[in-house]
């Protein structure tokens, strides 16, 4: 490469080489231990369920006057890929999917669009129709759940301590959502005795409109008192079981105690809605997220120390079990890498050093931090955090650093064995091997250009691979490092190493939830005899909490149950899997 000779100048201005490379190797490092930790890379989930309940009517009914009115006028929608729709007798959920070549900066605005065109036709709806509601919150993750049992307390006592964690957990610095799983809500049931009613002359219609009436809300008027204003309400809301046993309802001018021809009891909902489940016994999830962008490490580390607190105030009889902890996988990946850059570096120190000798194996070695470090500032500058993908990129451009180094540097001994000084052999070799590196660099970032910019989730999903390696690659040229067309991927994506076995339970859709629990505590007894399975939560009614964001959700369904089995690691998961598939089918 003729013209500017970068050798050259840098030799001239050795001063300034040596300053640049100390503050990118500071600035790298700072950048390194500030970068985000996380899982996975955001992407944005481009799908929205519309659900709508019409009580008492029939499939046919509820396809043919919610179903397809709310399909059809989603068809205006520009952006628009395709609707998907489950229609059982009484409700309908409507999948709305937008194209993969939506921005992920134009999806919100598409899911208000979406909100503004459903309700538009509201009032073409059959009346009685529940709804519609809309859930567009897929993409959120909760890397950390527990399951908290109780052993002598009632249900509502579980849920009280629970929801007191939830409250102290919402503190932690970096702390998203945080969710409840499994707790179900209270009811108090009325038992009318049809006997007392008959001797009493009444009917069960005419004392559930007193009661109506009576737990009404409504005006009472305004008392003008000077310059003030008082409104005026008379209180009658029912709060308690007790306050039901007292009241005196008014019916056909007589007046009686409810107590006198009903049973009033506290309960639960029932049919419950949702359960989980944990190892065996029935629980109360806490499913814990963190805010975008956050560094995972440093949060799990907080959540850990406010969990220890936690402990330490609940009574005895409440047991904490981790069920999911996305940090530890982070960490392990985290540290999977450091691991392979310490290797790759002493690696090529000792065949640098064995083949070049001493300062020219130096000159080698040295290149691999010096671009690590000039892609970590970059990255921190850009925002990309340290993730599966960013990871895999690094690793991948770990192994392509080296060989053009270690060409410019053998060329230069040679030519300083043959009587060339250090400015006139340095400046040969950028002058024979500049454009050839500026090519194989360009080409292969070229390479994965498709995978940067394919207009689709995947494209967003792979985006920091091609960005890591861009950087990578273009930051080794500059120190004579620079990649080669040397890999050569077999597969896109690798099978997850994550150490979880997903179990999908699906009965006939007429299942009730109870005949689904009878189902799941059947297959814990099978689970528990598994001498490779660490633990197990199941979700019962729905599917299990997002807690690594590319698992796919499920609907809740009465006659659907999902289990997450944790084996005791990776060796042995497929022959939990094996067994699993042998036992159940």
């Amino acid at each position: 490469m003729k013209g500017f000779n970068l050798s050259d100048w840098a030799l001239s201005h050795r001063s300034m080489v040596w300053y640049f490379m100390l503050v990118f190797v500071v600035a790298g490092i700072f950048s390194y231990l500030n970068l985000g930790r996380e899982e996975d890379p955001a992407f944005t989930i481009k799908t929205m369920i519309i659900q709508a309940n019409w009580p008492g009517a029939s499939v046919k009914e509820t396809v043919q006057q919610v179903t397809d009115r709310i399909e059809k006028k989603l068809e205006e929608l520009d952006s628009l890929d395709y609707t998907k729709s489950v229609t059982t007798a009484g409700q309908t959920v409507v999948f709305v999917n937008l194209k993969d070549t939506t921005k992920a900066r134009d999806v919100v605005p598409n899911w208000l669009q979406v909100r503004n065109m459903v309700n538009d036709i509201k009032a073409q709806l059959p009346q009685g129709v529940q709804g519609p509601f809309f859930n567009d919150r897929f993409g959120d993750v909760y890397g950390n759940i527990y399951a908290f049992t109780a052993d002598g307390l009632t249900p509502r006592q579980l849920r009280d301590y629970v929801e007191d964690v939830r409250t102290k957990i919402l503190t932690v610095p970096n702390a998203g959502k945080v969710d409840l799983v499994g707790a179900q809500d209270e009811a108090i049931y009325l038992e009318f005795s049809t006997r007392q009613i008959a001797a009493l002359g009444l009917n069960q219609q005419q004392i559930v409109a007193s009661l109506q009436a009576q737990n009404a809300i409504t005006p009472s008027g305004v008392i003008q008192s000077g310059p003030e204003r008082i409104s005026v309400r008379v209180g009658g809301q029912f709060t308690s079981e007790e306050s039901l046993r007292a009241i005196n309802l008014r019916v056909n001018d007589r007046f009686f105690r409810l107590s006198d021809v009903a049973t009033i009891r506290r309960g639960y909902v029932d049919p419950p809605t949702a359960l989980f489940r944990f190892n065996g016994q029935d629980a109360i999830g806490l499913a814990i997220g963190m805010k975008p962008n956050a560094n995972l490490l440093k949060f799990g580390e907080a959540l850990h120390e406010e969990m220890q607190k936690v402990l330490a105030d609940l009574p005895v009889g409440v047991g904490v079990h981790l069920v999911a902890d996305q940090p530890v996988i982070v960490e392990e990946a985290v540290s999977g890498f450091t691991r392979a850059l310490f290797e790759a570096v002493a690696i090529v120190l000792a065949v640098s050093f064995i083949s070049l000798g001493l300062r020219a194996g130096f000159v080698v070695a040295l290149s691999i931090p010096l671009v690590l470090a000039i892609t970590f500032t970059v990255m921190a500058y850009l925002g990309i955090s340290l993730q599966r993908i960013s990871l895999g990129a690094l690793i991948i451009a770990l192994g392509l650093l080296v060989d053009d180094a270690m060409i410019a540097v053998e060329m230069m001994v040679a030519r300083l064995e043959v009587g060339d000084n250090l400015r006139k052999a340095a400046t040969f070799v950028y002058t024979s091997t500049a454009f050839p590196m500026l090519t194989g660099t360009v080409v292969t970032i070229a390479g994965f250009v498709p995978v940067g910019f394919a207009k689709s989730g995947a494209g967003e999903y792979c985006f920091s691979l091609f960005a890591v390696v861009v950087l990578s690659a273009t930051a080794g040229l500059f120190a004579l490092a620079v990649v080669a067309m040397g890999f050569v991927g077999q597969e896109f994506f690798p099978k997850s190493d994550r150490p979880e076995v997903m179990l999908d339970l699906t009965l006939p859709r007429t299942a009730s939830i109870k005949a689904t629990d009878a189902v799941v505590e059947r297959v814990e007894k099978l689970l528990a005899s598994d001498p490779g399975i660490d633990h197990w939560s199941f979700y019962v009614g729905q599917g299990a909490v997002r807690f690594y964001l590319p698992l796919d959700a499920q609907l809740a369904n009465d006659f659907f149950a999902q289990a997450v089995v944790v084996t005791k690691g990776h060796a042995v998961r497929q022959a939990v899997i094996d067994r699993l598939e042998r036992e159940l089918s």
